[in-house]
């Protein structure tokens, strides 16, 4: 399965079998359908039945890649075998055909055998598809090109059949070339992955595994100059890793005791050992090669309109050589032998070969491309969706700042002391991720504080939390906390507005009659902020916005320094949906970029969900319909250009393919053309548009 067309025939007998195309799967890169037969009575063998009666032969799936690979490339070794002898037969049919009258003026039976040879080693793996096209009222490329041929046999054209064969095969030959280089892009991710994983025993020897025998919580040995063969956490050693794999980052990042290492990124100077959390077939790199291979079942709106037009096209197209066929010679008296010549040089110059790959050849190459910027596209579906954005919301901790707060002041009220308001908050984050949390937690450590046990321990969603200590129960949250629980005064009151109005964020602590104190805390805006958002109002973005659960202070901060248009604050999970919904309404296309977590249901009501950092979280990879493997935000205007490139190269392949087409047309009607000068143009014309279609494999971090 090389293409669109061998899609639609599968679809085309499967769908009325199953009902419903939503069962089907189509992996065009790796040759893989999937097909879903829960809750049907259809076996597998009804599958590969209504599979063999498309023409194309099918064999069980099997996941390894060196297999895989192998079935590919030999399928495309006989498909160049039969391509090679159909050329060398033709060759030799058209030498022995004008040799021959030199030696007896009769006909050339070696001659034709050679043509014949030619146009059956040529049109073998299409015959059976063309068969089909025909017995089901069906018609496609296959039958075009086989009704052609045989017309220029009925004709005694046996060098223009023999020829419009090698073509067409050559052609088909090449189409299979372009897929197998967007699967050997994508297959270049697998050698990421180093064969071997050094894991310490028990008693400190070091054993050589593979990474699939290494089990979750093992101890492993990263050498300098060694790939990472698992993801993990770095328990010893620290080290330069070089993660562009699977991030997209230029730089390496270092990496110390506790940060998180990813499989196929490659240590640099330093030793390391590592404790593997996930198993071979679950890393975030293994995750992107599943999700990339299976992107492209979900296809651009681009292919989409090519396949339906592609199948009115066809038959439209059919009837008009019908109709050139007999009009001429029934209402005009034009020779028969002429206008059957005409209507199949139409048949032939009217294929949609170059037309159905120009798209998906593109899209294939956009979606590869992208995974080696460290930009994990899910689906041809999206690759369109960034050039046609008029809004973009984003989120603010972790997206447009460091992510990272530190605390500025802790601000004990009269009666308590700073060791105990930090031990009471301390240990009711201590559980918690979130940034904020994080950053109280190691005031305290460094401090060296000591943090509590906390019981009965509860979260009010978007406000804070509440547990008990020592047998009282203890509370902490924002200002919007505070007031819920009807313990503001107007002096805290104030002091929480002056510190929000500064740009910090307010945790304020307390029990169930007073307020304790408050802890201040501030989130650096990352240096690329705002020249990222300059840079999306320059690629055509008209509004870009904030939505951030966070104080509408420490927002409009952060808003202005980096350029932003308009920002909502103070927002829970469902005030984000409304906000997004607001904003769908008025720009229609609009992004939202956020962590892939928290930001789930805005991510999901955005026209386009993007995460942010990704390559730390198995949700956000999940969830988003794009993900920023790490955290740069400049990935986002490079992923506008690309789409941009991408769309304007899918419009200029589709717009040269039936331009050529059309110019073919008012040749053969003007009898200017002939069929091998036909196919030709249809394989020059498919060779150029793959050409097109495989820039965007260059597409780098700097040039889009």
């Amino acid at each position: 399965m090389d293409c669109a067309e061998e899609v639609a025939l599968l679809k085309r007998e499967l769908v009325p079998l199953l009902g419903s195309d939503e069962r089907l799967g189509f992996d065009v890169l790796r040759g893989k359908l999937s097909v879903d037969l829960s809750q049907t009575s259809v076996r597998s063998a009804d599958i590969m039945t209504a599979i063999q009666r498309t023409g194309l032969r099918a064999e069980g799936w099997n996941e390894g890649a060196s297999e895989t690979s192998d079935r590919i490339s030999k399928e495309q070794r006989q498909r160049a075998i039969f391509t090679a002898v159909s050329g060398t037969m033709g060759l030799a049919g058209f030498i022995l055909a004008s040799l021959w009258p030199t030696i007896a003026n009769t006909a050339s039976p070696i001659a034709i055998t050679c043509y014949l040879l030619s146009i059956l080693a040529g049109l073998y793996p299409v015959l059976p598809k063309a068969w089909r096209s025909a017995v089901t009222r069906r018609p496609d490329m296959n039958l075009l090109m086989s009704v052609a041929v045989l017309g220029a046999i009925a004709l005694g054209e046996w060098f223009e059949g023999a020829t419009v064969a090698f073509l067409f095969s050559l052609s088909l030959l090449l189409e299979s070339w372009s897929i197998g280089r967007a699967r050997r892009a994508i297959a270049t991710l697998l050698d990421l992955s180093p064969p071997i994983a050094h894991v310490r025993l028990a008693s400190g020897d070091v054993q050589d595994m593979r990474p699939d025998e290494v089990t979750i919580g093992s101890i492993l040995v990263i050498r300098p100059g060694e790939k990472i063969p698992l993801d993990g956490r770095v328990t010893k050693g620290a080290s330069d890793v070089d993660q562009s794999a699977v991030t997209g980052e230029s730089l390496p990042v270092n990496k110390q005791s506790g940060d998180e290492l990813f499989a196929g990124t490659v240590n640099g100077d330093g030793l390391l050992e590592m404790e593997s959390t996930t198993a071979a077939d679950n890393t975030t790199l293994a995750r992107i090669i599943r999700m990339v291979g299976d992107a492209h079942s979900k296809r651009a709106p681009s292919e989409k309109w090519v396949e339906k037009f592609a199948a009115i096209y066809t038959p439209i197209v059919m009837l008009l050589a019908i109709l050139m066929f007999l009009i001429p010679p029934l209402a005009f008296a034009g020779a028969w032998s002429d206008w059957l010549y005409r209507s199949l040089v139409l048949l032939v110059i009217a294929c949609p070969c170059a037309l159905v790959i120009s798209t998906p050849v593109s899209v294939v190459a956009a979606l590869a491309a992208a995974a080696r910027n460290g930009v994990l596209i899910k689906g041809g579906v999206h690759i369109e969706t960034p050039a046609r954005l008029k809004a973009i919301a984003m989120d603010k901790t972790g997206t447009l700042t460091q992510g990272t707060p530190t605390i500025v002041d802790v601000v004990p009220f009269p009666g308590h002391e700073r060791v105990d308001l930090l031990s009471r908050a301390a240990a009711l984050e201590i559980n918690s991720n979130h940034p904020l949390a994080r950053a109280i937690v190691e005031e305290a450590n460094h401090g060296k504080i000591a943090i509590p046990a906390v019981e009965h321990f509860q979260t009010t969603q978007g406000m804070g939390a509440s547990g008990s200590i020592d047998g009282k129960t203890y509370w902490l949250g924002s200002h919007r906390y505070l007031v819920h629980r009807k313990l503001e005064t107007p002096e805290i009151h104030d002091q929480l507005e002056a510190a929000q109005q500064a740009g910090r964020t307010v945790v304020v602590v307390g029990d169930e009659t007073q307020v304790y104190g408050f802890i201040t805390l501030a989130d650096v805006i990352r240096k690329e902020s705002r020249q990222v958002i300059q840079q999306l109002h320059a690629t055509g973005v008209e509004h870009v916005v904030m939505l951030t659960g966070d104080n509408a202070g420490t927002a409009n901060a952060i808003a202005d320094q980096a350029g932003i248009d308009e920002v909502h604050a103070e927002l829970l999970p469902a005030d984000k949906v409304a906000a997004m919904e607001m904003l769908v309404q008025r720009y229609d296309q609009v992004a939202m970029i956020g962590d892939g977590v928290n930001d789930a249901p805005a991510l999901a009501r955005a026209s386009l969900g993007i995460a942010m950092g990704a390559a730390g979280s198995d949700a956000a990879i999940e969830t988003a319909d794009i993900a920023l493997m790490s955290d740069d935000l400049s990935k986002l205007p490079w992923l506008i250009h690309h789409s941009q490139r991408t769309l304007r190269i899918i419009r200029q392949n589709i717009t040269f393919a039936l331009g050529i087409k059309i110019l073919f047309v008012i040749l053969t009607f003007s009898g200017h053309a002939s069929l091998w000068a036909a196919i030709a143009a249809d394989m020059g014309a498919s060779l150029l548009v793959i050409a097109n279609g495989l820039r965007l494999l260059r597409a780098d971090h700097n040039n889009c």
